[in-house]
Parts: structure tokens; C-alpha cells; sequence
């Protein structure tokens, strides 16, 4: 491992020079090939820092899929059902357990994983490096590699593949820097512990949170930790189905992965599942038209004149009230936020996406609307006192 690497450029092409240095000891990366740039980098590290953590707090192997730094999706391997796995175009594939999480942080929010940077928190296998093959991504990092698996990851797009490995017993130094317009920033780095224990107190009369739902909690929080604030992350059944990063309003955050996490779920509506595809339709050509689809500009891809690129037979709209029906029946969500939430209006959103169960820091003047509002609809809320900010 060497002590620095040069990159290509900065962000953006015109900020050179770039690169990535250690002030002492070698970079804990190697490149095993490509050329991975400075937002690959920003990606690669902070996705490997969620994975390694899911990992260590659950026992599961971890994934994730990473853009512009923050999740678009972290999950760990839960065995996937038949409808899942068609809808993340896998059932045609073995799955090991890791490629079962890397499955599902594609394929919660396969709009935004276009390209992504994917982190794995276990030695990337074959039948992980098969799903990767098939996906337009960036590149991956992961601890280690299997020779069969680094060598269809070498051969991935013409050989330029980004695939880097990380040295998994690295541990940075207890405070860290940054320069931002010349001037240094300095702080201990967040080795906050996300267990269990965060929740014991909780306000609400509900207070049941089954096993399975701890465990989402936990992958809510730990994702959120490394998602851009302001940020809220929904999650069911060991993988996040919908993260709002970077809003300026709690509101907002909640809403925007509300929407997320509905828009995976109506992919999996009889009527999404058995549309009639035209042959060798490319997979982002049909991610975009089921969004589309599922959308209120439905009529963008049902028209005469455009159904016909798409589909060998004109498909029936999903109406807003068979999309209500069908959302009305996802229930048992996991949703963390990393700062308190303020009203009960973000409550009432996240009920309409089948949230159950709540982690949030509390400490709002308003926390008793709030309560009031997860009594309302019998959720469980825990107070986890800590906050969650990245940034």
C-alpha cells in the first residue's frame, strides 16, 4: 500500500491538483484496478464505514449502494422472497448472503443507485460480483476479493472497473480535520455505539418492538449516521426502502423517503409485476418507466404513441385510489431520524408509509404532539437521546 495516490481531478474537472494522502502511515487502500476518482473515494470510505458497522452490529453480511455521499440504499442479507427477487432482477441468479444485501441496496431506490459506488462489508464472492456485472455502477469496496470474483470485476466495463480493497483492521485516528476555505475544522470522530440500548425510553403507550424491528431500527440509525443531514431513513425487513438526505427541513426528509419507500413498494403491484414488457427492454429503461408509470404522469408512458416503446400492449392505469388500497396494506416500518422531529405532521407521513415503530433523539417543545400522534395510530416511539448529524 503506498502513502498517497494521485486522482484524475477533484469534484469537478477543473479543480487539479488531486489527491488522497496519509500525513503518517500508508493509505489503509489498494487499487486492484481502474481509476477511482476524488467522489469515488468520498463514496468508497464512507460506505465502507455503514457496512462495516451493519456488519458488526447485526452478525449479517452488509451492503450498500452510495451516490454523491450519501445511501441511496444499505441493507444486510435477509433471504429475499420470489417477488423481491424479480423486482431486483435476481431471480434468475444463486445469492450468497452477501449478494442478498448488495440485492437489496440496489434495489430499494434503483432510480438513484444508477451508478453507484458499492460497499461490501465481507469478501466480495462470485455470486456478488455476478449481480455487480449486470448493474451500471462506478466501482466497489470491499475487504477482499475471491479470484473468480476479481476477475469478472476486472473485465467490467472494458477493463476501467473501479475495485478497491480496504484494509478491514484500519482504525483512524480519534480526531479528525478538514479544510474548508482554508480554514481547518477539527473534531473527535463519531464512534457513537448504535445498539440496542438506545432503545429503553419510550414515550408512547405502545412500547413493543419485536425483535425483527430492533434490528431495522438499528440499520435506520446506523445508515443515517452516514447520510448527509438533515435525513430520515425508512426500513423493513433488514434493508432501507427509502432515505431523505439532505434537507433542510425535517418535514421534507420525511416526506422525500416516505415517497421513496411507497415507490418501492407499489413495484411490487400485481399491475407493475405483470406489465407487458417489450423484448430486451434495458433494465434503466424500465426502472424509469415504472416510475413513471406509478406516478402521476402516468399518461408520459401510456399515451398512444408512447405505450408502444415499451409495451407489446397498451396497460391499464393504477389509479390513485388502487394505489392507496394497496399502500394501506405495508405495514411493520422501521423509521429513524438523526435530529428530533418538531410536530406530529412528520408522524402523519410516515403513517401513510406503514410506519410502525419510531427511533428519533427527542427533545422538542413539541414532543407531546408528537407522542400524541404515534398514540394516534398505536406506534411504538423510542427517545434515543442522541443525535446523528453528518456532514
Amino acid at each position: 500500500m503506498a502513502k498517497e495516490l494521485a486522482l484524475k481531478y477533484g469534484c469537478n474537472p477543473n479543480q487539479k491538483p488531486s489527491r488522497i494522502f496519509m500525513k503518517e502511515g500508508e493509505l489503509p487502500i489498494e487499487v486492484l484496478n481502474g481509476r477511482p476518482g476524488y467522489i469515488n473515494l468520498l463514496d468508497a470510505l464512507n460506505s465502507w464505514q455503514l457496512v462495516k458497522e451493519l456488519r458488526e452490529a447485526t452478525g449479517l453480511p452488509a451492503a450498500a449502494s452510495f451516490k454523491h455521499v450519501s445511501p441511496a440504499g444499505a441493507a444486510v442479507g435477509v433471504e429475499l422472497n420470489d417477488t423481491l427477487k424479480k423486482i431486483y432482477f435476481v431471480d434468475d441468479l444463486k445469492l450468497s448472503p452477501l449478494a442478498t444485501a448488495y440485492a437489496r441496496a440496489r434495489g430499494a431506490d434503483r432510480m438513484s443507485s444508477y451508478g453507484d459506488f458499492i460497499a461490501l462489508s465481507d469478501t466480495c464472492d462470485e455470486e456478488t460480483a455476478r449481480i455487480i456485472n449486470r448493474e451500471v455502477s462506478d466501482g466497489v469496496i470491499a475487504p477482499d476479493y475471491t479470484p473468480e470474483a476479481l476477475e469478472i470485476l476486472k473485465n467490467k466495463r472494458k477493463g476501467t472497473y473501479n475495485v478497491v480493497k480496504i484494509d478491514p483492521g484500519y482504525s483512524p485516528a480519534p480526531i479528525e480535520t478538514k479544510d474548508v476555505f482554508g480554514i481547518t475544522f477539527e473534531q473527535g470522530r463519531n464512534e457513537l455505539k448504535i445498539d440496542e440500548s438506545l432503545f429503553a425510553e419510550m414515550p408512547t403507550l405502545n412500547k413493543e418492538i419485536p425483535a425483527e424491528a430492533k434490528r431495522d431500527l438499528i440499520i435506520s440509525l446506523i445508515t443515517l449516521k452516514y447520510t448527509q443531514s438533515n435525513s430520515v431513513c425508512y426500513v423493513k425487513d433488514g434493508q432501507a426502502i427509502g432515505i431523505g438526505a439532505g434537507q433542510q427541513s425535517r418535514i421534507h426528509c420525511t416526506r422525500l423517503a416516505g415517497s421513496k419507500a411507497d415507490i418501492w413498494y407499489l413495484r411490487q403491484h400485481p399491475k407493475v409485476m405483470n406489465l407487458p414488457w417489450v423484448e430486451k427492454i434495458r433494465r434503466a429503461d424500465r426502472d424509469n418507466t415504472i416510475d413513471i408509470y406509478i406516478s402521476d404522469d402516468h399518461e408520459d408512458v401510456l399515451a398512444d404513441g408512447a405505450w408502444q416503446q415499451f409495451f407489446t400492449e397498451q396497460p391499464e392505469v393504477l389509479t390513485r385510489e388502487e394505489k392507496r388500497a394497496w399502500l394501506n396494506t405495508l405495514t411493520g416500518v422501521s423509521l429513524g431520524s438523526d435530529a428530533f422531529f418538531p410536530f406530529g405532521d412528520n408522524i402523519e407521513r410516515a403513517h401513510k408509509s406503514g410506519v410502525t415503530y419510531i427511533a428519533q433523539p427527542g427533545g422538542s417543545v413539541r414532543d407531546d404532539h408528537v407522542i400524541e400522534t404515534c398514540d394516534k395510530y398505536k406506534m411504538a416511539m423510542a427517545f434515543t437521546g442522541i443525535r446523528l448529524f453528518h456532514h
